[in-house]
């Protein structure tokens, strides 16, 4: 089975994350290296969340687009905290 190491971008779907997986591939004629990115929808029964950077594996169809598992978290992302308190200032009289 495959195994792809990746960023889950989006985790606003039931139990189903999109998963960003980076790849270096070397151009035929100029024999230089560029970065491209490839997304994938994967089955997520853990804890996983936007930000994270895991590891996929591939199974049997799940659904419509879903070809992928996520197996573990290799490393918690950063969650970004809301500011309310500068969008709701004080109203103290």
């Amino acid at each position: 089975m495959r195994k792809l190491k990746g960023t889950i971008t989006s985790d606003k779907m039931m139990k189903t994350v999109v998963v960003r997986v980076d790849r270096l591939k070397k151009h035929a004629k100029y024999q230089k290296y560029f970065k491209t990115s490839q997304k994938f929808k994967a089955h997520n029964e853990g804890d996983a969340k936007a930000g994270d950077v895991v590891i996929i594996e591939e199974t049997r169809p799940l659904s419509k687009d879903k070809r992928w598992r996520v197996v573990e978290i290799v490393k918690k992302g950063v969650i970004k905290e809301e500011e309310e308190e500068i969008a709701e200032p004080s109203s103290e009289k």
